[in-house]
C-alpha cells in the first residue's frame, strides 16, 4: 500500500492542524517560505527521518519537533514505510500577536515561540513525554462534529504548554545528529527492515556493519531515542502482523519465528505495539489499520 492522506482544519487565521497518514517510504517536501512559518509535528505511530540545515532530525512515536519548514525542496523518509501524526503550521505574519485575544488567560505569541525554538537551529526534538501525550491523545479520537472547536482548545493548551518550557532543563530534547551515527542507525534500520522475519541478534549486526555493539546501541538510541530493544520490537511485530494476516500459522510459530520461545510474551509484546493480541488482529487484520485513519 503506498499512499499519502492529508485532513485539514483551520483552527485561527494563519493556524493550520493537519492529520497525516502515510504508507510510504519517502516522500518530497517542495518547502515553503521558511523565514515566516514553523511547524510544530507530533508523530503518533512510525517514524519520520529528515534533513533541514544540514543537520538530520528523526522522530517516533510520542516525539514532538518544532522547527521551520525549510525554503528548498528536501525529501522526508518513512523508515517503517508508514506514518500516523499531527502538524500544526503557524504563518506568524497571519495568525494573532497575542492569543489573549482567543483566551484571556493566555499570553502567548507566536513569534516569540518561533524564535525560542527555531533560533540557531533548524529544528527542536523534544523526545515523548507525559505532558506532550496528555495534550495530543485525544485529538486523534475526538468526534467530527465537535472536531474543529475542539482543536483550537488543544493548540492553545500545546502552545501554552511551549510558552513555559524551559529548554536549558529539557534533557530529553535533542538538536542535531552527527552523519556517521546517522548513517551507521539509518544502515541497521534499514537492514533489519530487510530482515525483520528473521531473528538477527546485536551480534551479527555488528559483524555485518564491522563496529562493536555499544556503537549500534549508542547509535540507535542517539538517533532514534530509543534503546536497541525497543528499536528491534515494532519491526518485529509488523512482520509478525504480516503472517498474522496472510498465512495460518500458529501464534506459537509466528512467536518462535520471531525470537519469542513464549506465546504469552509474545503476545504482550504485539499487544504493546499495535493495541490488540495477535488473536484479534487475525479476527479483525483492518482494526489497526483504521485506527489511523
Amino acid at each position: 500500500m503506498n499512499e499519502m492522506s492529508m485532513e485539514n482544519v483551520c483552527v485561527f487565521p494563519g493556524m493550520e492542524l493537519i492529520y497525516e497518514s502515510i504508507h510510504l517510504s519517502a516522500a518530497v517536501d517542495l518547502g515553503r517560505d521558511g523565514g515566516h512559518v514553523f511547524e510544530i509535528r507530533h508523530c503518533r505511530e512510525g517514524r519520520l527521518e529528515y534533513q533541514s540545515g544540514g543537520e538530520y532530525f528523526f522522530l517516533g512515536p510520542g516525539d514532538l519537533s518544532i522547527g521551520r519548514p525549510g525554503t528548498q525542496v528536501r525529501t522526508v523518509r518513512y523508515p517503517l514505510s508508514h506514518y500516523h501524526g499531527i502538524l500544526i503550521r503557524i504563518h506568524v505574519d497571519r495568525a494573532p500577536h497575542c492569543l489573549s485575544c482567543v483566551l484571556e488567560d493566555v499570553n502567548v505569541q507566536p513569534r516569540l515561540l518561533m524564535q525560542k525554538f527555531c533560533s540557531g537551529s533548524a529544528a527542536y526534538v523534544v523526545r515523548s513525554q507525559p505532558g506532550i501525550s496528555h495534550i495530543f491523545s485525544e485529538l486523534y479520537s475526538v468526534p467530527a462534529s465537535i472536531k474543529k472547536g475542539y482543536c483550537k482548545v488543544k493548540v492553545l493548551e500545546l502552545l501554552l504548554f511551549l510558552s513555559v518550557l524551559d529548554l536549558r532543563s529539557d534533557e530529553s530534547a535533542r538538536r542535531q545528529y552527527s552523519l556517521s551515527q546517522r548513517e551507521l542507525a539509518h544502515s541497521v534500520s534499514a537492514y533489519l527492515l530487510a530482515h525483520r522475519n528473521a531473528r538477527v541478534t546485536l551480534e551479527q549486526l555488528s559483524e555485518e556493519f564491522h563496529v562493536s555493539g555499544t556503537m549500534i546501541k549508542t547509535s540507535i538510541r542517539t538517533v532514534y531515542g530509543v534503546c536497541f530493544s525497543r528499536f528491534v520490537r515494532p519491526q518485529k511485530m509488523e512482520s509478525a502482523a504480516e503472517l498474522l494476516r496472510d498465512t495460518d500459522l500458529t501464534v506459537l510459530d509466528i512467536a518462535s519465528r520471531h525470537g519469542y520461545d513464549n506465546a504469552s510474551k509474545f503476545a504482550a509484546a504485539f499487544k504493546e505495539v499495535t493495541g490488540m493480541t495477535p488473536r484479534e488482529y487475525r479476527a479483525t487484520p483492518t482494526a489497526w489499520e483504521n485506527r489511523f485513519a
